[in-house]
């Protein structure tokens, strides 16, 4: 677990960081977005290979690796000089990071009997979801108090730890070292991954399809995509993607859940900082910590539900958490210019407290009836839905904000005329300062009013899917076994 929040703190504590690294290695505000670009794209591409490894490997051998190589390339973060060195040990952070997630997740899974597992799921819960929330909190204290490079440093210690624990106390290592690669599907489902999280990542801020790069990265992912396809329905039992995935509704289901939950979580951690710092002049740390009790009730929604998992309907708390991640979203969508820090913290501990009544649950039912066997290639597509969940979410918001902005201006700017007795009033027109005063406050109210539509489109998407939790059933006899459960570990 420790591993897992440090994967899951790199994913978001670096972003706050980079108008530091800018300056610091002599970057275009375009190039630096490379630092965060890098590590998604090599995490993308790595992540569906967890399950060969660690089957070639062994899992100890392979989360000690990971550990071990993650660690390191963290160091090498924290000494680059340049950009190019930045960018090459972020891949390399991307590489190793990407099966410390699946990992942690399948391994609780196979050491716990089924009656144990939703408490596990929510012990890897807490790293997963409360990393994302910390992440610009730790970045932002790290930065302002020592350096941009403690944001890196910083995994030194905890990697040494986890390698200490790893190596300790993880069971024995089970290997198939005959178990082969599909290379040509392995290839072509990187290339559509990494083509789909570039474009993603860096859409917003190129225009979308107006750019060459992204028309490009579109045309590879869809190629790729569709070779992968083929080849899937054709390679028959060697295929890179095992097909009996897909005849498990349950995991089916919960691969489109933790999408949404992703998508949803992420997004709104992508909107509330920039809000806070750019329209009520909060600094990066001020806004990560009205950001951070969110958290907590993640924390305290997780252990609640930890304990009623098995005795509560796991759907009922399905619909009670994405219900109440409504309400705070909901309450987001009556912010205002002017907002006392309690009106910021309570709508996100309220909404961590819902999303933390999801995600354990969520994780429990997809994998109840889903064989052991098949287990680690489930953790690592699962993991990477909820990550292609928080790509497409991010980007959908963003662009929405940027495209709303101009939306809302030229209304507001409409109403606005030089005859308006109030306009004559209250403005000096034959004063350019007076002028820009005023196209600076209604600058302000669209992009205020952007950033509700945004949160108005999320609390739409949260309560749209509540009714597709009837497709979920309950773990019956179908369900992995106590045998099954163990079969990867033992």
């Amino acid at each position: 677990m420790l591993a897992t929040l440090m994967q899951s703190l790199d994913s978001t504590i670096a972003n706050v960081a980079l108008p530091h690294m800018q300056g610091a290695l002599s970057a275009s505000q375009d190039e630096i977005t490379w630092v965060l670009t890098s590590y998604i794209v090599a995490a993308a591409i790595t992540m569906p290979l967890t399950s060969w490894l660690a089957a070639r490997f062994g899992v100890k051998h392979l989360l000690a690796a990971s550990i071990i190589g993650f660690t390191i390339a963290s160091g090498l973060c924290g000494i680059a000089q340049s950009l190019p060195q930045m960018v090459i040990a972020r891949l390399l952070q991307g590489v190793f990071g990407a099966s410390l997630i699946p990992l942690s997740q399948s391994t609780l899974l196979d050491i716990n009997p089924p009656d144990r597992q939703g408490r596990a799921m929510a012990v890897w819960g807490m790293g997963v979801m409360v990393g994302p929330i910390l992440g610009p909190t730790l970045g932002g204290w790290l930065t302002e108090s020592l350096d941009w490079r403690w944001v890196f440093f910083i995994n030194l210690p905890v990697g040494a730890v986890a390698l200490f624990g790893a190596c300790t106390y993880l069971p024995k290592n089970t290997r198939k070292p005959d178990q082969s690669l599909d290379f040509f599907g392995f290839v072509a489902l990187s290339l559509a991954l990494g083509a789909l999280q570039a474009l993603l990542d860096r859409g917003e801020q190129l225009d979308w399809f107006n750019s060459i790069e992204i028309r490009i990265e579109t045309l590879i992912a869809v190629i790729a995509m569709a070779f992968f396809v083929v080849h899937t329905k054709t390679a028959g039992h060697c295929s890179f993607f095992r097909r009996e995935l897909l005849k498990d509704g349950n995991f089916v289901t919960g691969l489109f859940f933790v999408f949404v939950v992703g998508a949803v979580l992420y997004a709104t951690r992508a909107l509330l900082p920039p809000m806070l710092q750019s329209l009520m002049g909060y600094n990066a740390l001020n806004a990560g910590l009205v950001s951070a009790p969110s958290g907590i009730g993640t924390l305290i929604a997780m252990q609640l539900v930890s304990r009623l998992i098995g005795r509560v309907d796991v759907r009922l708390l399905l619909v009670t958490g994405f219900t109440i991640s409504a309400l705070a979203l909901w309450q987001m969508m009556h912010y205002t210019l002017v907002l006392a820090e309690s009106n910021i913290i309570w709508p996100g501990v309220i909404q961590g407290f819902g999303l933390g009544l999801v995600f354990v649950p969520l994780s429990t039912m997809t994998f109840s009836t889903l064989p052991g066997t098949l287990r680690h290639d489930g953790t690592a597509i699962y993991s990477l839905m909820r990550s292609i969940g928080s790509s497409i979410g991010i980007a959908v918001v963003q662009t929405f904000a940027t495209r709303n902005t101009q939306i809302a201006h030229a209304s507001l700017a409409g109403h606005l005329s030089v005859f308006d007795a109030v306009v004559q009033n209250q403005v000096d027109l034959h004063s350019p300062a007076a002028i820009w005063l005023l196209n600076e406050q209604v600058t302000r109210q669209a992009v205020m009013t952007a950033y509700l539509d945004d949160f108005k489109l999320m609390f739409m998407v949260t309560l749209l899917v509540i009714p597709l939790l009837a497709l979920i059933r309950p773990a019956n006899s179908g369900a992995a076994s106590a045998t099954d459960v163990h079969v990867a570990m033992e």
